[in-house]
């Protein structure tokens, strides 16, 4: 990062985290946090630093709207843009294309890897060198099926510090949200049966950001 852009993010970021980790943890994650994307932004290209206006063009798809026979679709996707939206959008915005097991990609296993019935990182490239990327990350919440979910039933660390566990007799009446499911799933552990926060699915297992590990 540039050092403006550095100093913006750590005007931005400390008084926030001073609010959720407190005074003490609040420098050290700070640190680590700008120490991070320090690193990833030297390994990475150059990144447009102006904000959008009314001249941009987003588009929103995910990784298999478009399909061809005998072609990855993330691939069918970056020829299609190249050869009809070129010049006329500046931005795609891809919903989630990695490794899922439930509600069309938004219950992820693995952040790092690319769903291979759509393609792989080379495919998510070749669309960055001629648009802006934009990446639904979905960080709310893993799949049960995701290595972390499985250290937290094997009781492993640090993972199984990653969610939110609750007594079934906490009276959560007042938790209002467009779902049928319950807001916390019983899952049989290697400690017993817990009860972990899931705000969406029974699949979708909600992370504890209380935790600063997790924020890391």
């Amino acid at each position: 990062m540039e050092k403006r852009s550095i100093e913006t993010f750590i005007q931005a970021a400390a008084p926030r985290l001073q609010r959720l980790y407190g005074a003490n943890q609040a420098p050290l994650l700070l640190d680590e946090i700008t120490s991070l994307l320090q690193s990833h932004r030297a390994a990475g290209s150059a990144a447009r630093c102006e904000r959008w206006d009314q001249e941009d063009v987003i588009l929103i798809s995910y990784g298999d709207s478009i399909r061809t026979g005998g072609e990855a679709p993330l691939r069918t996707l970056g020829r299609f843009l190249r050869e009809h939206l070129e010049g006329l959008i500046s931005t795609v915005h891809i919903l989630p294309f990695f490794p899922f097991s439930s509600d069309d990609g938004f219950s992820v296993i693995d952040y790092a890897a690319v769903d291979p019935e759509l393609g792989d990182w080379k495919d998510i490239a070749a669309i960055r060198q001629d648009f802006d990327l934009m990446i639904d990350l979905v960080i709310n919440h893993v799949s049960r099926e995701s290595l972390w979910f499985i250290d937290f039933i094997n009781n492993r660390p640090p993972a199984c510090y990653y969610f939110i566990e609750m007594d079934p007799q906490v009276d959560l009446s007042d938790v209002v949200r467009p779902r049928q499911n319950k807001v916390l799933t019983p899952v049989h552990t290697h400690r017993g049966l817990k009860h972990v926060w899931s705000t969406f699915s029974e699949d979708q297992i909600d992370l504890n950001f209380a935790n600063p590990n997790v924020l890391l």
